[in-house]
């Protein structure tokens, strides 16, 4: 009766978005329910294939916040401390100043700095294939005007996991998609889950749908254009059933020492309409319509939307692949928050 139920919300969702399509999967008791709808190939009509892997954008946020409090946890990095002591001299301008902003903030997205993402031109291919260094992209939201004082407000910013992702390379030494690697893929095993090898890897590894973008009303096909650039704001590629198990262990405990973990789920207000009441480290906290509690983060970018929802013990996901263009739409917002809630609730 669930699967039905998922099965008609998903073609529902599918047919009001103007997508091509869509997988949903459902993980609980160790078992993974996959529903299809519409097509993951246009030219050939082929539906998603199984476990099928997509860019999963800005999820990856979640992953590197992860990685930050494991830093945390080894006394390598201070949460309420200012970024100034990690990346001395980098943090300056009319965006934010590194001596009072903290590491906090930028996990919390209560820094102030401005998204670079609202200054960056993607709507070509030519500008989708011209990859911009994390360093220029950063600048850019540090050359604006800061939106507000640091830890007085919300505000979601790509920005500052552009930051977030060169503290943790700062401190380890390392990239940090071998950081995610080795701290969070390899030892809960999500052997469908990468982080590409940018630029010399653009093309999915493994079966996947094509994704498209619409470009002046034209829908082109950019499965083998990655538009996260390697980045640590969301350059990640995963399938639904990966993500889930990704976020239950996180929500279960198995990720982080206890301490880290309650500052991982303490929350503020977000005061943002277009998403969860209440924000924490790379998290958002929903209470469902069956009054369960859940946490998610969700991803778009041209040509991939990934959603869902998690709790300790069962998680959804959802990938369509294509970047609606109603997704600012208050509907679809309440369309996808309905179609977790069929597959949480049962």
């Amino acid at each position: 009766m669930r699967t039905e139920g998922m099965r008609a919300g998903l073609d529902g969702l599918v047919r009001d978005s103007l997508v091509p399509g869509a997988q949903l999967v459902l993980t609980e008791n160790g078992i993974d329910t996959q529903v299809n709808s519409g097509v993951g190939d246009r030219s050939t009509g082929a539906a998603f294939p199984d476990d099928a892997q997509v860019r999963i954008a800005s999820n990856t946020k979640t992953f590197v916040a992860t990685v930050v409090l494991q830093l945390v946890a080894e006394h390598r990095v201070e949460l309420d401390a200012p970024l100034d002591r990690y990346l001395p001299g980098q943090v300056f301008g009319p965006g934010g100043d590194g001596a009072v902003i903290t590491v906090r903030n930028l996990l919390q997205h209560t820094s102030g700095i401005p998204d670079y993402l609202n200054y960056v031109d993607l709507e070509s291919v030519d500008s989708l294939r011209r990859p911009r260094p994390a360093d220029e992209l950063i600048r850019i939201g540090l050359d604006r005007p800061s939106e507000f004082a640091p830890g007085s407000d919300f505000s979601y910013s790509n920005t500052n996991y552009l930051l977030a992702g060169k503290l943790i390379e700062q401190v380890t030494g390392s990239p940090i998609g071998i950081e995610v690697t080795r701290r969070i893929l390899v030892p809960l095993g999500l052997r469908d889950t990468y982080w590409p090898l940018f630029p010399a890897e653009n093309v999915i590894r493994k079966p996947h749908p094509h994704g498209y973008h619409s470009f002046g009303g034209t829908l082109v096909d950019i499965t083998d254009i990655d538009p996260g650039w390697g980045l640590s704001d969301g350059a990640l590629v995963s399938t639904g059933a990966d993500l889930n198990q990704f976020f239950m262990a996180l929500l279960s405990g198995r990720l982080l020492p206890p301490a880290e973990q309650a500052e991982l789920l303490h929350t503020v207000a977000t005061n943002d309409p277009r998403r969860p009441d209440e924000v924490g480290l790379g998290l958002f906290r929903r209470v469902n319509s069956c009054g369960m509690e859940t946490w998610s983060h969700g991803g778009a970018m041209n040509g991939f939307l990934v959603f869902g929802a998690a709790t300790a013990d069962r998680a959804v996901t959802v990938s369509t692949n294509q970047l609606t263009v109603l997704l600012g739409l208050g509907v679809f917002q309440a369309e996808m928050n309905e179609l977790v809630d069929i597959a949480l609730c049962g």
